[in-house]
């Protein structure tokens, strides 16, 4: 039966089955739509933040929970450059639109991978294979990072603005679609092309799965596995500021919570995918913004248990989620 699961397209047919089921349930094609767009949208910003965890819990076997500081700092850079250019945003040119966009976003993600190497080297590297000293330690750095955004930029929730040329809806028929949230998709898609094709196309890609196998024979060739692993932690973080930068942009109020409102959804998004698989972390981050939106028009009283329910499912089905890269 599995076999034949497999053939038709296995565990990559799942949102296709619950997208069904919700069409079966809500009955209006417009509202199902809506629903499903933006789940994609939601799913896609989730899977920037997850994928940089599931890289670093799953190749590098780091349990961070400070992963969710990177994504909160993320927000609030993006808030002040994008608040920074003003005029830009709201100039009729869709150029400067796109400039001042590009610099927040680009902020960001710089910012993520410099406090990531910070972090690596500082916070990280004294407690490699001690969970439990990982587990202890990240939270307090996760606590530190909160305070410091209190610090810097106060409790007050801040309204974060978009670019013009993403403001607004797309109407097709009965159907409005946010552009920003078709801008998310299509972000998220391209950043899921890259990073497929480096870690299974490119040799530095190579080189970090044969580490995660097996780094004393790959250290044994000449190769410095510390110096990947750094790159790898960077990118993780990077991503995960990008992730915060357009969450941003999605809710249009950011709190310094923010990070820790995230961090059980990209929990739940790395089990269910699988550590280290960049595919399953897609699959995961989709599954978990479209059954997000869907019950919360559903059953508005089981959105917060859902996503809950759905991991207990996967792992009672998969207890090493839908695509793992790496096996117990």
């Amino acid at each position: 039966m599995n076999a034949t699961f497999d053939r038709f397209g296995g565990v990559y047919l799942i949102p296709v089955f619950l997208a069904i089921l919700a069409f079966a349930m809500i009955g209006s094609p417009s509202t199902w739509v809506t629903l499903t767009a933006a789940g994609l949208a939601m799913g896609m910003m989730i899977f920037l933040m997850a994928s940089g965890l599931s890289l670093v819990f799953g190749l590098m076997d780091v349990l961070n929970f400070g992963h969710s500081a990177f994504v909160t700092f993320g927000a609030f850079i993006a808030a002040t450059v994008l608040a920074a250019m003003a005029s830009w945003l709201s100039a009729d040119s869709a150029i400067l639109n796109m400039l001042a966009l590009a610099a927040a976003i680009g902020a960001a993600t710089a910012f993520g991978a410099v406090a990531g190497w910070f972090f690596e080297r500082v916070i990280v590297k004294p407690v490699y294979k001690d969970h439990l000293r990982q587990i202890l330690i990240t939270m307090g750095a996760l606590i530190v990072a909160e305070q410091l955004i209190l610090a810097i930029w106060g409790g007050v929730p801040i309204a974060v603005a978009r670019p013009a040329f993403l403001s607004g809806s797309i109407i097709i028929g009965d159907v409005a679609i946010e552009t920003y949230r078709i801008f998310a998709l299509l972000l998220g898609l391209a950043v899921f092309v890259v990073l497929y094709y480096a870690l299974n196309r490119t040799r530095i890609g190579l080189l970090i799965r044969a580490g995660v196998e097996n780094r004393e024979m790959v250290e044994s060739l000449g190769f410095r596995i510390d110096r990947l692993f750094i790159g790898v932690f960077m990118a993780g973080s990077a991503l995960a500021a990008m992730g915060g930068a357009m969450w941003a942009g999605y809710q249009s109020l950011i709190t310094p919570a923010l990070g820790q409102e995230l961090l059980i959804l990209v929990f739940i998004v790395v089990i269910i995918g699988g550590l280290g698989s960049i595919e399953g972390s897609l699959l995961g981050a989709i599954l978990v913004g479209l059954l997000t939106n869907y019950v919360a028009f559903l059953f508005p009283k089981l959105s917060l248990a859902s996503n809950m329910l759905l991991m207990m499912v996967v792992l009672l089905w998969r207890p090493y989620g839908l695509k793992p890269a790496v096996k117990g």
